[in-house]
């Protein structure tokens, strides 16, 4: 029998057959019986435990309360959902959407599910957990994944099957249901005990526990910006035809790109109109407009866009940096970890920014600052700006919707923008596009483009980034007058040439491998979308160059 050698993280090493699981090998390494494995990494790789391991490997176990374990834990709950809902209501079409106050939203295609069919899903998915099933990653031919899924009648998974070529298919099988896999799940079905489902019209919420409290699923607290913006871009989805990547792909394929192109940039313009004309109608009131959103949201190119349509409407709008009031690197909060926090409110200087907020409402001239990134000092150079009867300032930055960033200003004269990226589109019915997952493509992207930063430099700071915008931004999305959803459902199929070399050039020594992979086999989902069919001043152009804005 042939034999491979296993390094584990205490450095010691073993000897072990090549056809001995993942799930044996983890378990002589995984001692904290507090701590539940869900996958294992293999050579910076997340794979399942039912997997074999037939080379050389550094091993360690995936534990539920990681990033990993958490992602694998939330994506395990939706094969579950699948599996139950199918068993309950063969006939009735689930597909999930976007995540919701820690869980997923879900809708039927039918009947909105009532308070009894939800029972009835919730009990057979908790039959299932009791029975502790194996999940089990397999490969079967092409041919036998059409025909399974054909018939189940499952056909936005066969729309994404007849954009491949591959001749054994990666599936996860659990009593004969079965899915495209899309990632490692959990061994078996006994680890997914904490969920909740919760009514929410016309749909429900498939609710999951946090990192912090992987055994308990927390109170639900409900989003109204979320949702009124995912319930328009259904209704954007409906209008264009297209709410999956097998559809996608298909308009690719027959030609029709460049119009499903240009009405998804119309659909973008129709709403900023709405929110200009919103503005406009207040301008007795509102004298700043304030937008946030998290990174790579879209939010330079949405003020200069809000800037052009207020301007058609015979407003005066003047951009205003938030960066250009940071304090001097001197003055600048510490973390706990004793580095420069950057992105707390308190590395701007409040009072000197309300000041001049409050000089520009009176009608006064003001010297602009601008902040020299580089020497970490602010600066005055002659810049001056005046506010006239039908002036508006646009102010964008990661705290513009908190009230505290400006304390000083009438509530009345504010006006909130919240900026998302939240795709309608899914890979299938039962597996979603994370909005995440398409935000930091854009950023890998756009890092590359005009920051020179390795696809491993973005990966290794994004963690750090999402903890900034979980501390900084989600807490105050609900404050706002007005939200616009950047998502284009075509924009991943102009990134994926852009986004695979940088992720290829990730190597399994580094700790962030496992997140290239994963991005990589996520875009070998769509096919190529031409940068020339882009408008010039669309929102994407902002992270694949060439834009008609200047930045």
């Amino acid at each position: 029998m042939d034999q491979v050698t296993v390094r584990y993280p205490d450095g010691t090493t073993s000897t072990v057959a090549s056809e001995m699981s993942l799930a044996r090998i983890v378990s002589s390494v995984a001692t904290d019986r507090n701590r539940r494995v869900v996958a294992a990494m293999v050579n910076n790789e997340a794979l399942d435990l039912s997997r074999r391991i037939r080379i050389n490997a550094q091993v360690d176990a995936v534990f539920l309360d990681s990033d990993p374990g958490v992602r694998i834990y939330r994506h395990s709950l939706c094969f579950l959902l699948a599996h139950a809902w199918c068993d309950v209501f063969p006939d009735h079409r689930l597909i999930v959407g976007h995540s919701l106050g820690q869980g997923y939203y879900y809708q039927v295609d039918g009947p909105d599910p009532t308070e009894e069919g939800l029972r009835l899903v919730d009990a057979r998915m908790r039959e299932l957990v009791d029975e502790d099933l194996p999940i089990r990653r397999r490969l079967i031919s092409y041919h036998d994944a059409l025909d399974y899924f054909r018939g189940r009648g499952m056909l936005e998974t066969v729309a994404l099957l007849d954009h491949r070529n591959d001749s054994r298919v990666a599936v996860h099988e659990c009593r004969g249901f079965m899915e495209l896999s899309h990632g490692p799940l959990v061994p078996s079905t006994g680890l997914l005990q904490a969920f909740e489902l919760t009514p929410l019209t016309p749909g429900f919420v498939l609710r999951y526990p946090s990192r912090e409290t992987p055994d308990v699923v927390g109170e639900y607290h409900h989003s109204p910006v979320l949702f009124s913006i995912y319930q328009e871009y259904k209704e954007w989805g409906r209008i264009l035809g297209v709410t999956s990547v097998g559809r996608l792909n298909q308009k690719t394929v027959d030609e029709s790109a460049i119009e499903f192109i240009r009405v998804n940039e119309a659909l973008h313009e129709r709403k900023i109109t709405q929110i200009a004309e919103t503005v406009c109608d207040r301008i007795e009131s509102v004298r700043v407009v304030l937008i946030a959103g998290p990174s790579s949201s879209g939010k330079t190119t949405f003020t200069k866009k809000l800037a052009l349509h207020l301007q058609a409407l015979g407003l005066e709008p003047q951009i205003v940096s938030v960066d250009n009031y940071f304090l001097s690197r001197d003055r600048t909060p510490l973390d706990e970890d004793g580095k420069h926090d950057f992105e707390s409110i308190h590395a701007v200087d409040i009072p000197a920014l309300n000041d001049d907020l409050l000089r520009l409402f009176a009608g006064e001239e003001i010297d602009l600052p601008t902040f020299d990134f580089k020497t970490g000092e602010r600066r005055y150079a002659g810049r001056k700006a005046r506010l006239g009867p039908r002036g508006v300032l646009l102010m964008e930055g990661i705290h513009c919707l908190n009230d505290e960033l400006t304390e000083r200003i009438d509530p009345a004269r504010k006006f909130k923008v919240y900026i998302s990226a939240l795709t309608q589109l899914n890979l299938d019915d039962h597996n979603r596009i994370s909005t995440t997952d398409n935000r930091l493509i854009r950023r890998l992207v756009r890092d590359h483009q005009f920051r020179g930063h390795s696809a491993a430099s973005t990966l290794s700071m994004w963690p750090s980034v999402r903890r900034g915008e979980r501390r900084n931004i989600f807490p105050y999305q609900d404050t706002a007058d007005a939200a616009f959803n950047s998502a284009l459902d075509y924009e991943l199929g102009v990134l994926k040439k852009h986004a695979e070399p940088l992720l290829s050039r990730v190597k399994p020594a580094e700790p962030v491998y496992n997140e290239a992979v994963r991005l990589l086999l996520f875009l070998r989902n769509f096919t190529n979308i031409p940068d020339k069919l882009v408008p010039d001043f669309s929102i994407l152009r902002e992270f694949i160059g060439d834009s008609g804005f200047h930045y």
